[in-house]
């Protein structure tokens, strides 16, 4: 009885390790999609200005003596414009660079995953395999169509999340609580974690096509 407490101890402690790790890269990416967007916004207004510059300077719109004068100005006529240029120059590079590492890191990089550690060694389970899990157990209630599942993971626990349509032929509530009972069962036997809740979202009731009967005269 103390060696299989101890096992359920150490079950648990290495699961809250791996839910804590987890949890911190979460986090950590949005913070990185939060900057990587606000860098996205500064660099598409600065390449859109420059490209407005280039066509009104294309169409004749400065005059040659306004461009001669910025040209020598940039060539060091005048430091602040220099400055400027070259300020807003190593920007554009940097974000330029910035997002060429985003693209190299995501084509290379491996999806979110919980690891389980037991006595023979780590299991690794995607958070993909479980949104799999979920849209499996979930198809199986009547009257449902069109499922999608995201997965987030929490400290109690996985967090399902269904989005479904239905057929209107039933109730609702049964249907969703049916939904939530057999998700919950199917994804904690599967995996040996906790889910801490299942939500269901009914986007819609479906439109049977309607059907029309010929009449041969």
């Amino acid at each position: 009885m103390r060696i299989l407490r101890r096992g359920l101890c150490a079950r648990e402690r290495s699961f809250s390790e791996s839910i804590d790790s987890l949890i911190g890269e979460q986090e950590d990416t949005q913070l990185i999609k939060i900057l990587d967007r606000l860098l996205l916004f500064l660099y598409s207004v600065a390449v859109g200005a420059l490209a407005i510059l280039a066509i009104l300077a294309a169409s004749g719109v400065f005059k040659t003596s306004s461009l001669t004068r910025f040209v020598q100005d940039l060539a060091g006529a005048s430091r602040d414009v220099q400055g400027a240029v070259i300020g807003i120059s190593a920007v554009i590079l940097l974000a330029s660079l910035r997002f060429f590492i985003v693209s190299v890191r995501r084509a290379g990089a491996s999806a979110p995953s919980i690891i389980q550690k037991t006595d023979h060694g780590d299991i690794r389970i995607s958070v993909e395999t479980v949104e799999n899990l979920a849209l499996k157990a979930a198809s199986r209630t009547r009257g449902v169509k069109d499922l999608k599942t995201r997965v987030r993971v929490a400290d109690a626990g996985l967090q399902i999340m269904i989005r479904a349509f239905i057929d209107g032929d039933g109730s609702i509530p049964a249907m969703s609580e049916d939904m939530q009972r057999t998700v919950s069962q199917q994804v904690e036997e599967a995996t040996g974690i906790p889910v801490a809740e299942v939500s269901v979202y009914i986007a819609n009731v479906t439109q049977a096509p309607a059907s029309f009967k010929s009449r041969v005269e």
